[in-house]
């Protein structure tokens, strides 16, 4: 799951069964799904890798928007010769659209809270960030704020994916080019169980850098 809400499909085989070596053509493409885009326009298939990434690869949402891509091996030691697809523990890191240069004048930073801080369920709490001047009037409808709890990838999907849109109240402006929003916590533990999650603020669907907020 992307901080802009999008879902990034990545990895695996085309064809056979994850494990015991019967996988086979590898998945270069990944394919980025939209579902806020009308049927028939989801999914968008991206630039290809160049390095096969079958069962027990993983991917890993970065603060930075990117997602760390790396690991395959579907044998059932490490197997690094003699095999169609050899263990590989290289890495990589995949790049969405929106980390592209030109979005740059409309990219969010945040100001505070600083990365690490608290957060209890239920609690309203004010999230400050800029934007280059140069960006035009930013819009409370332009702006939301989205929670994302780090998962842990196996077995062809991400167990305990999660992101929520936190509820906002208010966006005013502070300063030029900086603007702080009001939002909620999740109300529960069956939204949202404790620990850590990344923090991101989203301005015309581009995503800041996010910061880590342990909520309890």
């Amino acid at each position: 799951m992307l901080p802009d809400g999008n879902v990034l499909i990545v990895n695996g085989a085309g064809s056979g069964t994850a494990g015991w070596e019967y996988g086979r053509d590898p998945v270069l493409n990944p394919v980025i799904y939209r579902p806020g885009n009308p049927v028939g326009s989801r999914f968008e298939v991206q630039n290809p890798t160049a390095v096969p990434r079958m069962y027990h690869s993983a991917a890993v949402l970065l603060r930075d928007g990117r997602v760390l891509v790396g690991g395959s091996n579907p044998h059932v030691y490490y197997n690094f010769t003699g095999v169609m697809f050899p263990t590989d523990l290289s890495l990589e890191a995949f790049s969405p659209a929106y980390l592209d240069g030109s979005f740059d004048g409309v990219r969010p930073a945040v100001v505070s809270p600083a990365s690490g801080s608290g957060v209890a369920y239920g609690q309203k709490f004010a999230i400050r960030f800029t934007v280059a001047t140069g960006a035009g009037e930013v819009k409370a409808d332009d702006v939301a704020v989205t929670m994302v709890a780090p998962p842990f990838t196996t077995h062809s999907f991400a167990m305990n994916q999660r992101l929520l849109v936190l509820g906002s109240e208010k966006l005013r402006g502070v300063a030029a080019g900086s603007y702080e929003v009001t939002v909620s916590s999740p109300g529960s533990r069956n939204l949202a169980p404790a620990g850590y999650y990344m923090v991101f603020v989203v301005h015309r669907e581009i995503p800041s850098t996010g910061v880590w907020v342990k909520l309890h």
